[in-house]
């Protein structure tokens, strides 16, 4: 399948260059984190907290799945792709394969910087925009098999869940502390 890949799209021009400058992005989520810190700084100088805190949380996120991804690969040891058909187009800080840690904090960055927009149906376009190239990128590039990607892009994916269902729970916990904080002083003042 990778052969077939890499002979549909990988001879056409500016696709290797365009998928080495997608792999050195999101090389260890460098590019992921960067791009949150630029938008956490955007939205504090324009005060707007909500923003603020997602881009922080997507920053987090991404950082989280890179991590996740990396001790995964470990556990799991699947070895990169070795065939001689294969062109390998990029180095690999490991020989582990399984998940794409690309994949993987691109999926997370790209689901929670959506979000972070605010803007009404970026949570999906973001996400449908960024994602696809990448994956392809690492096809292209001959590092990962197809189901390094989509495991990579799952964990992603589960880990911007996480993130998500996190801030919702500590959103509840503040709103009920601050009911009871609210119920102690009226009955204070009575």
């Amino acid at each position: 399948m990778l052969v077939g890949i890499q002979d549909a799209i990988a001879d056409r021009p500016g696709v290797l260059p365009a998928a080495r400058g997608l792999s050195h992005f999101g090389e260890h989520s460098l590019g992921w984190l960067a791009l949150a810190g630029a938008g956490a700084y955007s939205a504090h100088r324009r005060g707007d907290t909500v923003a603020r805190r997602r881009y922080i949380e997507a920053g987090a996120g991404a950082f989280v799945a890179h991590a996740a991804s990396v001790v995964i690969k470990r556990v799991v040891r699947r070895k990169r792709p070795n065939h001689p058909d294969i062109r390998i187009g990029v180095g690999t800080p490991s020989k582990l394969s399984f998940p794409s840690s690309h994949a993987t904090s691109t999926t997370a960055a790209a689901i929670l910087l959506g979000r972070a927009t605010g803007k009404p149906g970026a949570q999906i376009l973001v996400p449908a925009a960024i994602v696809p190239p990448m994956l392809l990128s690492r096809l292209v590039l001959g590092v990962h098999y197809p189901s390094d990607v989509a495991g990579g892009a799952l964990v992603g994916a589960l880990t911007a869940a996480a993130v998500i269902a996190a801030e919702a729970k500590c959103a509840e916990v503040k709103s009920a502390e601050a009911k009871s904080t609210d119920a102690r002083n009226r009955d204070s003042s009575k």
